[in-house]
């Protein structure tokens, strides 16, 4: 292996940043907005290649790490659970990467989000099916030791494309 290449997890993501081009950035966009039902002759359309090279720039950008998954986004009250909630907790820095791992095993914990510059460096998303659910799933995450801040009911989440991915044909 060459001095050159990482040999740790914790390497600096600066070091393994892939090149985006125009056509890179146009296709993320794209799947951002609807990875599932935008096909790639649609996507080829929009940033002025075939649908074979988007296909290929997908492939790249999946091997390369910057695309990591493709995951519905599921409305969990429409499914039958009724709360989802967002508890704010603060842990250790020097375990926070452990414990946001072992905590993904409590049953309802569905999203772990790691802070870096603030006391309230784990935000735990989690989904319940009552206060009784949602009562144990608390004490299960006291028990890493964690010390939860706030939980609050989520009602609604939006998000969008970031745009800077925009295809702009430069």
């Amino acid at each position: 292996m060459s001095e050159d290449e990482n040999t740790s997890s914790d390497a600096d993501p600066q070091d393994t940043d892939t090149d985006l081009d125009a056509v890179d950035e146009g296709v993320l966009f794209a799947l951002q907005r609807d990875a599932r039902n935008v096909t790639s002759e649609e996507i080829a359309t929009e940033v002025n290649v075939s649908a074979s090279t988007v296909r290929n720039r997908i492939e790249k950008l999946e091997t390369a790490g910057v695309i990591e998954s493709y995951q519905p986004k599921i409305n969990y009250e429409q499914a039958g659970f009724p709360l989802l909630i967002l508890f704010v907790c603060t842990i250790d820095p020097d375990s926070r990467g452990t414990v946001a791992q072992s905590v993904l095993d409590i049953m309802g914990v569905t999203d772990v989000t790691e802070m870096i510059t603030s006391e309230y460096n784990l935000y735990i998303e989690v989904v319940a099916t009552s206060t009784k659910d949602l009562t144990r799933i608390t004490g299960e995450l006291n028990e890493h030791g964690l010390r939860v801040h706030s939980s609050e009911i989520i009602t609604n989440h939006y998000s969008q494309p970031w745009s800077h991915f925009e295809y702009t044909g430069e």
